[in-house]
Formats: structure tokens, C-alpha cells, sequence
């Protein structure tokens, strides 16, 4: 039988328990230590954030260090020798934009006369038109609404209007002339800060390339000494996943700014290789970089061309680029490691650009990462595994129950036929329906579900199960298996035909025998299927009558009060030959259920009894004394079980028939 996937790694399948406990110490305590460490993020991030941007970049020069290091030139010159590197690489490209700007700029005046002309023509079609529009609707209402003049008084020639008022004179305020030191402080000062924060960062970065074995032993000392297994896999799969995703960043946009530099030369945008390098680096910042790039570009090509052809190219440049990037490239490079939904990236940037600036904007994804790996392996930080991950928040356990509680039996449908696809009917019931059955058990017998909620999942699950009737209780057929059974059929063909003849034989037997009545048994292919005493077990009961219908059985279904003291004399029960009876949840060995039993035993002596539980603690030791303490002839924990178990009895009663027939 195949087994769900476990969608979100270490989380668990669901299970049945009590409702979590109202919002109380635990939860105030929680948000109390979630603002403290926002308000630290923030009031700290002139310590953190130099910090942080080590940390990520050693991430990124590791690989390159342990390629060194491979060479045999031992730790620290491999760590030094790719920290150069590094800075050679950092240094290169800032000359590189340099130089491409300062040509940008000697350039600027030739195109000016092209983007004078086409700011007047958007001017004119856009405000220039809203303008005019404006003022022939304000002279409208003016010619509406104006009032007649209303005559003037006459002026006194001594009036304080007619005196004039002296003449002011200017005044002009110059400042000093900056002195050599002054002047060259106001120039520096911007790049001051800037400078400081490279230095610490690779500073911090060369020690924690230098000291990364030790600095990961004291993390584990301090952080979970106590579960080593489960700190050391944190700490494997952060450093895995940021290592993937920088060197796969890396590689995919330098390849983005390498193509768009190009396609930019070949339709003729100036400086193409500082737009193939702003397109590599703004792809860093999530969704909004690439087209910040994208929009310069195209105001560039505006500029420069007197038509709109080399803008439109240069725009449909950057959108194919990155569309193809974005759905093909980035997929099959590395899939969806980052594990991040889309919804959660752009939320995170948001966040980390408000804590932190643009800074924040753009470590936004490997920082959210970090709290995702957290959210998977930490019990208590699990939600965010659950706001931050891209995988499915609800088991289809869970949906099932939901879209039941919902009402809503098409999307239950829906996501049935999804998973028959790869498992069969039964499996589909015992995996997903009959948990999800459980669930709302538990929580009619809470009473947290109302009678109009009941109603719903009992509406859901019989359209449902109405819904699947058109699919056979069978495992899907491999490719190969079909081809081998293309290959095999026409000598399972001849070997049919041979047995046909006896089968008709025994089968003339049996009938006849069955036909005298009352020398044997009840034909075992009919079934009687009597549901617990549950609210929710006539449910369980229709599911198994579909599944024995598909597989040859007859079968029927009886109320509980059918087989009670008041009513089991009169149970009209004589031509079947297997009992069922269904419990979806049941505790320890109940009374009740044994003098089930021992009833239709007395009222039915000659059929089998097979039992059904889906008990919550499901041992084996617990099985067996279920099973001697009740009288059963089987007990069953899943509707796979019950089937083989009907498809047991009916052979073994069979075989006795034709023996009794051969005799």
C-alpha cells in the first residue's frame, strides 16, 4: 500500500487530539519575545547588519575556499587566497561600472535634443491634454456660476492704498569660502560609512572562513548540546541551502547579465555592459530588481533613438530573458530548494527592507530561508514552516475534513481523482476519507461540530463516495506492466479457454448445492454490514458496501438498533454469510461491542464476523486481546484489511463446498 509523502518534511501526519488551549501565558509570552526581537533587528542593525552580510558572503566564498583547498594550499591560504579573489572580482566590476557611467555621461548631451522632443510629445497627449481638458471645464462652470461686478467706491487720494510704501533693498547672503580640508570632508564624508561597513564585513567574513569548524562547535554548545542530531541537521541544511541558492543565484544571474548585455549591443543601447551588470546585481532584490534594470534601460533606448522600435526591443529583451529564467532555468537548475512561497518572498522583502533599508531588501530571501530551515526542524517555531514554506498548509487528511465541514463535496472530488492517480480506491479511503471521518468523530464527540455541520460532512462524504463510484478498487498500471500484459495475453487466452470448461463444472456444482439449502452454509459472497455505535460510522459502513459491490461481493447495509437486545430476534439476516461490523473510533475493549458480537453469534451461528476498528492506539498486543475478548473471526484496521479478510472467508467457505461437492 503506498504511504502519503510527508509534504513538509518533518511534520507530522495529522492526528486525533485535544483543541489547543486558549490563548493564555504561553502565547503572551511567545508575542513578548517576538516584538523584542523585532525591536532589536531594528534598534541594532547598524551591528547586525555587518554582521549578517559576513555571514551570508561567507556562505558564497566557502565553495571557492574548499575548491582552494583542495589544491593543497592549506586552510588559511586557501581562505585568503579566495578572499582576494573575491575583493579582485568586487574591485573589477566597480571599474567596470565606472567607466561605462562616465561614458554614459560624456554621451548625455548628444541625446538631449531627442529626449527634449519626446518629454514635449508625452506632455502634450498626456497633462497637456488633461490641461486643456481642466480649463475648458473650469471656463464652463465659470460662465455658470460668475456674478456681475459690483461697482467700485471711489479711491481718496489721501487712502493708505494711494500712500507708497518705501523701497526695500536686497539683501544677500554669501557663504564662506569651504577651506581645502572642509571641501574634501564633504566629498569623502558619503563614501566614509560605506567603506567602514565593506571593511568590517570581509574582516568578519576571513574570520569566520578561518574559524567556521570552531564557531559552528560553540553554535552547537550553545544552542542544542541537548540534541545534537537535530542541531547538527539545522545546521546542515542552512549551510546547504544558502550554498546552493548564492552559488545558483551567481551562476544564473551573471548568465542573466551576459545575454542582456548582448542583446542590448546588438539592438544598439549604449553601454551595454553596464546595463549587463545592473541587470545581475538588481536581480538580487526579489521580483522588482530586474525590472528597475529593465526600466532605466528602456528610458536609455528612448533617449537615444528618435522612433520607440529600440525601446519596445529592448523591453521585450528583458521580459523573455526573464520570463525564461524564471520558469525554465531557475526550476531545472535547482528546482524549488529555497522551499519559499511566492507570497512569503514578497511579504519578507517588505519586512527586511523596513528593519533594515535597501540592505534588508535585498538578503530579504536568504534571511526568510534561514527562518524556514528553523520553522522545519524547531517544534516551536513551526509556524513558520507554515506561513513561510511553499508547500500544502493542510494535509489531505485536513482538506478533506475542511472541504466536508465546507460542504463543498466538488473540490473534495477534485482532489480525490488527483491522488487515484497513483493508489487505489481503498487505499484512498483508508489514507484520507477514513482519517478525515475520524477526525470529525472526535470532534462530534467533543461538540464542537453542530447539527448543521454534521449534516454537511454526511451530504459531503455520501457525494463523494457517489462521485467515485465509476472507479475500479485496483492499483494504476505501470507503463511496462501494460506493454507485458499486451505481450502475455494471448497466451492467458488459451490457458482460460482450457479452464473454462471445469470452471463451468464446479460452478453447475456449487448452484446445485446451494439450490437444496439448508445442508450448508449461507452463500459466503453475501455481505451484511452493521455500522458502531458512532455518529459518523454509517458513513465508514457506505464506503465499505462500495468497495465490496466492486469486488463481487453482495452486500447490504442494517442500523445499529438492528442488532441491539430489543431488535436481533427480528434481524432478517438467514442468506449472508459474512457480518461486518464498522467502528471508526473506539477505546480499550468496550462491553458493548463483545455482546455485539455474542448477539449475532447466538442469532446467526453460521456466518463469519469480521470487525473493523480504527482504534487510536493501534498495537499489535492491543489487536490481539481486541480480537480473543470479542469472538470475531477477524479484526481489521483498514478497509483493505476487511476486504482481504471477506475475500478469505468467501474462499476457505468455498473450498469446504466443493469439497463437500467432490465428496
Amino acid at each position: 500500500m503506498k504511504e502519503f509523502p510527508d509534504p513538509r518534511g518533518a511534520r507530522p501526519a495529522a492526528r486525533i487530539q485535544a483543541p489547543p488551549a486558549a490563548f493564555g501565558i504561553d502565547g503572551l509570552i511567545a508575542l513578548a519575545v517576538g516584538v523584542t526581537v523585532v525591536a532589536c533587528l531594528y534598534f541594532a542593525r547598524a551591528v547586525l547588519i555587518p554582521m549578517t552580510l559576513a555571514i551570508l558572503l561567507s556562505f558564497l566564498v566557502a565553495p571557492l575556499a574548499n575548491s582552494l583547498g583542495r589544491l593543497k594550499l592549506g586552510h588559511v591560504a586557501s581562505v585568503f587566497a579566495a578572499v582576494v579573489m573575491s575583493i579582485s572580482v568586487i574591485v573589477m566590476l566597480g571599474a567596470v561600472i565606472a567607466t561605462q557611467l562616465t561614458d554614459l555621461a560624456a554621451g548625455m548631451p548628444r541625446y538631449q535634443a531627442t529626449i527634449e522632443h519626446k518629454m514635449e510629445a508625452a506632455h502634450s497627449l498626456t497633462i497637456g491634454k488633461l490641461n486643456r481638458l481642466a480649463g475648458a471645464a473650469g471656463q464652463a462652470l465659470q460662465r455658470a456660476t460668475i456674478e456681475p461686478p459690483q461697482p467700485q467706491p471711489p479711491r481718496d487720494a489721501t487712502s493708505p492704498a494711494n500712500i507708497h510704501a518705501p523701497a526695500t533693498m536686497p539683501v544677500e547672503v554669501r557663504e564662506p569660502v569651504p577651506t581645502p580640508f572642509e571641501l574634501a570632508r564633504r566629498v569623502l564624508s558619503p563614501a566614509i560609512s560605506p567603506l567602514e561597513t565593506a571593511f568590517i564585513v570581509f574582516v568578519v567574513m576571513v574570520v569566520i572562513l578561518l574559524q567556521r569548524d570552531d564557531l559552528r562547535d560553540r553554535a552547537i554548545r550553545l544552542f542544542g548540546s541537548r540534541d545534537l542530531h537535530r542541531t547538527t541537521t539545522v545546521m546542515d541544511e542552512a549551510a546547504r541551502r544558502l550554498s546552493r541558492y548564492f552559488v545558483s543565484q551567481l551562476g544564473v544571474n551573471a548568465g542573466v547579465g551576459v545575454v542582456i548585455g548582448a542583446g542590448l549591443f546588438l539592438i544598439g543601447v549604449p553601454s551595454p555592459i553596464l546595463w549587463g551588470i545592473l541587470a545581475a546585481l538588481l536581480r538580487l532584490v526579489p521580483y522588482v530588481g530586474i525590472w528597475i534594470a529593465a526600466t532605466l534601460a528602456t528610458a536609455l533606448a528612448a533617449a537615444v533613438s528618435p522612433g520607440w522600435t529600440m525601446a519596445m526591443w529592448s523591453l521585450a529583451l528583458f521580459g523573455t530573458v526573464e520570463l525564461l529564467v524564471g520558469q525554465v532555468v531557475e526550476p531545472l537548475l535547482y528546482g524549488r530548494s529555497t522551499g519559499l512561497s511566492p507570497f512569503s518572498v514578497v511579504v519578507a522583502a517588505i519586512f527586511w527592507s523596513w528593519i533594515w533599508g535597501p540592505i534588508g531588501l535585498i538578503l530579504s530571501t536568504p534571511l526568510t530561508l534561514c527562518l524556514l530551515v528553523l520553522g522545519r526542524h524547531v517544534r516551536r517555531l513551526e509556524f513558520l514552516d507554515v506561513l513561510l514554506g511553499d508547500q500544502p498548509a493542510l494535509t489531505p487528511i485536513e482538506n478533506f475534513y475542511q472541504r466536508a465541514l465546507a460542504g463543498d463535496p466538488d473540490e473534495a472530488i477534485e482532489q480525490a481523482e488527483a491522488l487515484l492517480r497513483d493508489r487505489s480506491l481503498s487505499a484512498y479511503y483508508d489514507e484520507v476519507a477514513i482519517k478525515g471521518l475520524q477526525l470529525a468523530a472526535n470532534d462530534v464527540l467533543r461538540g464542537s461540530v453542530t447539527a448543521a455541520q454534521l449534516s454537511r460532512i454526511e451530504a459531503t462524504t455520501n457525494d463523494l463516495v457517489d462521485g467515485l463510484d465509476g472507479y475500479e478498487d485496483r492499483e494504476p498500471t505501470p507503463l511496462a506492466a501494460e506493454d507485458d500484459w499486451s505481450a502475455t495475453r494471448t497466451v492467458a487466452t488459451s490457458a482460460v479457454a482450457e479452464g473454462a470448461s471445469r470452471a463451468l463444472q464446479i460452478a453447475s456444482a456449487v448452484n446445485a448445492e446451494d439450490a437444496r439449502g439448508g445442508e450448508t452454509d449461507a452463500p459466503a459472497n453475501r455481505v451484511l454490514c452493521i455500522p458502531g455505535r458512532g455518529p459518523l460510522d454509517p458513513l465508514a459502513t457506505t464506503i465499505l458496501l462500495q468497495l465490496l459491490d466492486k469486488h463481487g461481493f453482495v452486500s447490504r447495509a442494517l442500523p445499529h438498533e438492528a442488532a441491539s437486545r430489543a431488535s436481533i430476534e427480528t434481524l432478517d439476516a438467514e442468506d449472508v454469510g459474512i457480518v461486518c461490523i464498522l467502528y471508526l473510533q473506539i477505546d480499550g475493549i468496550p462491553s458493548h461491542l463483545r455482546y455485539l458480537v455474542r448477539r449475532i453469534r447466538a442469532r446467526l451461528p453460521n456466518v463469519s464476523i469480521v470487525v473493523g476498528l480504527w482504534a487510536a492506539e493501534d498495537t499489535e498486543k492491543w489487536s490481539i486481546d481486541l480480537q480473543s475478548a470479542m469472538g470475531a473471526e477477524c479484526y481489521a484496521s483498514s478497509m483493505q484489511e476487511m476486504l482481504a479478510a471477506c475475500r478469505r472467508i468467501e474462499a476457505a467457505k468455498r473450498d469446504q463446498r466443493l469439497a463437500v461437492v467432490n465428496e
